[in-house]
């Protein structure tokens, strides 16, 4: 039987996802779609509420795309087919919009080129103090374009990112936690226990306000202020009629969670948050 390449491991209400595709966790077409399928099932899941991922081992998160399988190929079209194949792009997850519920990348090790992307893309990173993150794409002739180019100027300051992407220097995890990049940076034998005691702490969270904050946030992120008040104002005024653009927000506006938490507080106990 062959070892699958992804693996999938639930906790309660959190879903741990590993990628074990030794030696470093190189990404192909065949991650691609594995990768997909277990963010896909992750977010139609109604009883899961946060995610996990990393790579096997303690040396590298993945080293991104699978560039001896792409030098195999005949010309540099069907090379570029092979990475965007998945419905969620690179790796899965870096254009899945609809992946609205949060997503915690624990870096154990080396996070080169794609697998920089594929950590981008989640919501969270937690480093060990080993992680490193480079783009290397500028020496191999192509740019970091499934999500380094999009999104790490967003991230940390613009001529960082530039200036990364231009040399392909490596970054350690010190000074990604300096420029923000990472929210925890601790020793490789604490990644497991920091990663699951974040995953814990956010799973008790009401499951329609988790997915209303990442789908609010997104909308509102590069708009003005005023702007930003006025998203979160037509979705109150839509109240469920979908006409917002926003429909977990307008979901979780009149669902009975909504009023579990205050009645929890006010009663002294723990909210029994159903997702409704």
């Amino acid at each position: 039987m062959t070892k699958p390449i992804v693996t999938t491991t639930r906790r309660g209400a959190v879903l741990d996802i590993v990628l074990d595709r030794p030696p470093v966790n190189a990404i192909n077409r065949v991650v691609n779609e594995a990768l997909y399928a277990a963010f896909k099932g992750f977010q139609d899941d109604e009883a899961l509420r946060v995610a996990t991922i990393t790579g096997t081992g303690t040396r590298v998160f993945s080293a991104g795309w699978d560039l001896k399988e792409v030098a195999s190929k005949e010309t540099a079209a069907e090379a570029n087919d092979d990475s965007s194949s998945s419905p969620g792009g690179f790796a899965g997850i870096t254009e899945f919009w609809g992946l609205k519920k949060p997503v915690i990348a624990a870096v154990n090790g080396i996070a080169v080129g794609g697998g920089f992307e594929l950590a981008l893309a989640c919501d969270v990173m937690i480093t060990s103090t080993t992680a490193e993150f480079f783009l290397p794409e500028m020496q191999r002739g192509f740019l970091p374009d499934a999500g380094a180019i999009q999104r790490l100027p967003r991230r940390i300051p613009y001529h960082v990112a530039l200036e990364m992407m231009l040399s392909g220097r490596r970054m350690g995890a010190a000074e990604a936690k300096h420029w923000g990049l990472v929210h925890e940076v601790v020793e490789p034998d604490q990644l497991a226990k920091a990663t699951r005691a974040l995953a814990d702490t956010i799973a008790e969270g009401a499951p329609l306000a988790l997915q209303a904050l990442k789908e609010a946030l997104h909308a509102m992120m590069h708009v003005s202020l005023p702007e930003a008040f006025a998203i979160t104002k037509r979705a109150v005024a839509a109240r469920g009629n979908g006409s917002s653009g926003l429909p977990v927000y307008e979901r979780m506006l009149v669902s009975e969670d909504f009023l579990e938490g205050p009645r929890a507080f006010a009663e002294k106990r723990k909210p029994n948050f159903k997702g409704r």
